[in-house]
């Protein structure tokens, strides 16, 4: 029996949504596992607009985002500025044609890369507002020394990386090497903003929230004249982001508790409104129920060492999902959870000799 669609699942809307005075929504189709839609928010004020992540890459959701710009009343000329949630796929794609076509502002957090390219030569070093962890970095860890954070090599765990379907392979492939036109144009940010910095959008004030634990570029916008969250994938209505364990971050699981706590602090919020799904009142109540996830999580492989012993992230990751989402990105988020567990004290680490990770719990 096929299982009921989650919000997040779900196909666009075709409707152009009022969420709060001068913030409207556009939904835009994707098709990745467990997404169906990006939400693109229309912020409009005396300027035109700004958007808050405009969709995918490549002329099909250039198309869908015309039609809904269009139906919104929103001239294209007249957007000036885009705001990118963090850095993947569904979310900056359309950054960098708006960029090329109109002369947008693009506006990320300071630590907007693309995965594929972590360090590169003209950007500031990446840095973690949010924790004050002295060994914030997974390459100052003795154990992945000469780990190189780009596409090719081993993985941190030593297994195996994530292999994309060639036609997105291709896609990427043409914006890492600048082909393609604007279609694949990857988005170099105009302006990279600091966490509590203020960007005027919307006829008022927003807060930059830097939220690391999903990407380490990951950024909120808190509006606390309209009570509203801009959360992208942080804090999502039915489902809970990949935290990843490849990245450049030593303890992401660690981040992503950091930055949930952050949010929901924060006062009078109304309103959450996330990348994917529907608008949220209860925040709190849903970073309680993302956190308590994970805790589960961490418990199920305190259980599973009592029988596997030392064992590879594979092995554990075959405990902690069901065999349909076996793969990679288990593999990844696995390691994130055991790293976690090593870095709070309750397992050690060793490398065999064919490179693979086995954890053991104390």
């Amino acid at each position: 029996m096929d299982r009921p669609l989650r919000e997040e699942q779900r196909p666009p809307d075709d409707a152009i949504v009022e969420l709060a005075p001068n913030v409207r929504r556009l939904q835009l189709p994707m098709s990745m596992p467990g997404l169906g839609h990006v939400n693109c928010y229309i912020l409009d004020d005396e300027r035109g607009a700004a958007l808050v992540d405009p969709g995918l890459p490549g002329p099909a959701n250039w198309r869908a985002l015309m039609k809904g710009l269009k139906q919104a009343g929103v001239p294209p000329a007249r957007v000036h500025s885009i705001v990118v949630t963090h850095s993947h796929p569904d979310h900056f794609g359309a950054a960098g044609h708006f960029h090329e076509k109109y002369g947008c502002e693009v506006i990320t957090h300071r630590n907007f890369r693309m995965w594929w390219n972590l360090e590169e030569e003209d950007d500031e070093p990446l840095h973690n507002v949010s924790t004050s962890d002295e060994n914030a970095a997974l390459h100052d860890d003795p154990l992945f020394a000469g780990l190189n954070p780009g596409p090719k090599g081993p993985t941190p765990w030593g297994g195996e990386r994530f292999r994309m379907p060639w036609h997105r392979q291709i896609g990427y492939s043409m914006m890492r090497r600048g082909w393609g036109g604007a279609w694949f144009s990857t988005p170099k940010p105009t302006r990279r903003v600091e966490d509590a910095d203020r960007i005027n959008l919307a006829r008022r004030e927003f807060v930059a929230v830097h939220t690391p634990g999903h990407t380490t570029d990951h950024l909120c916008l808190y509006d606390p004249e309209g009570g509203l969250m801009l959360c992208g994938d942080h804090v999502l209505p039915t489902i809970t982001p990949h935290i990843s364990g490849y990245g450049p971050a030593a303890d992401p699981l660690k981040d992503f508790f950091y930055s949930l706590d952050r949010v929901a602090n924060f006062e009078s919020i109304q309103l959450g409104l996330p990348a994917h799904g529907q608008p949220f009142t209860n925040l709190s109540e849903r970073v309680d129920d993302i956190k308590r996830h994970h805790e589960e999580r961490l418990d199920l492989l305190r259980e599973a060492s009592d029988n596997l012993g030392k064992a590879s992230v594979h092995k554990y990751m075959k405990e902690l999902f069901q065999q349909r989402s076996w793969g990679p990105m288990a593999e990844s988020e696995t390691f994130a959870h055991l790293e976690h567990l090593r870095r709070i004290g309750e397992t050690e680490a060793t490398r065999a000799a064919s490179g693979v990770l086995e954890y053991s719990f104390y």
